[in-house]
């Protein structure tokens, strides 16, 4: 994301967080905790872990500086808090901020509800062998825009295995790879009688991510406070 920033007259990075890299390497100040930022920014991009979000967002509501959340694996209680706290203050979140994945989004959810009915339905999602939360962010954001298109009538399957493991008609299958430096690859699968459609989406580098917080960025630093998602960026 440095470098995509690097390449834009329209903004620059005044501050950043990071727990090992030191601030002589930067052309900004790096802190070690958001917690001893002391420069004031127009909008925080957010890519870190989620034992890291509550602090954010002890920051975020306390300087009401607009936020936009990449954070993948939140809990219940770190959603609501974002809820709540978007009421004073922009926040855009999202599990993925590839523009192709949530274009990829929107396509599922027009073809859920066409195919539903003869059609079962698995996600496959593939990451590399570091990434901790599984199944990732995106794959959940993908199964809950199929369900949401198709009354929230669907349960989901994570993973088969055993001698009664037979498909059940109401059931959305999730299934997760790790290995190697896949960045993330994700397929939503429609396997009807005799045909199959598959939608695919593949991230060749980390850089598609960047460039969506980028846009994300933009936007929400002249929305006013209310809770956004990539849907709200695509519209601009």
């Amino acid at each position: 994301m440095l470098e995509l920033v690097a390449e834009r007259t329209d903004m620059s990075i005044v501050a950043g967080v990071d727990q090992v890299l030191a601030e002589e390497q930067k052309k900004f100040p790096v802190f070690q905790s958001i917690a001893d930022v002391t420069v004031k920014s127009d909008v925080i991009v957010d890519f870190t872990h989620h034992s890291l979000t509550s602090a954010l967002l002890d920051y975020v509501e306390k300087t009401k500086t607009p936020a936009v959340i990449c954070t993948t694996g939140l809990d219940e209680p770190l959603i609501k808090r974002i809820e709540a706290i978007s009421k004073t203050v922009p926040i855009l979140r999202s599990g993925n901020m590839s523009l192709g994945i949530n274009l990829l989004l929107d396509l599922v959810k027009r073809a859920a509800p066409v195919l539903a009915e003869n059609f079962d339905i698995e996600i496959i999602e593939k990451h590399h062998n570091r990434k901790l939360d599984a199944p990732s962010g995106t794959a959940y954001m993908l199964a809950d825009a199929i369900n949401q298109a198709l009354g929230n009538s669907k349960k989901f399957i994570h993973g088969r295995e055993g001698k009664e493991a037979k498909r059940q008609k109401n059931e959305i299958g999730i299934h997760a790879v790790r290995g190697g430096t896949i960045v993330g690859e994700h397929s939503v699968i429609f396997a009807g009688p005799d045909e199959v459609i598959e939608i695919h989406h593949s991230a060749a580098s980390r850089k598609v991510f960047g460039a969506g917080a980028i846009k994300a960025a933009l936007f929400l630093v002249n929305q006013k406070p209310g809770l956004y998602t990539m849907k709200d960026v695509l519209k601009e």
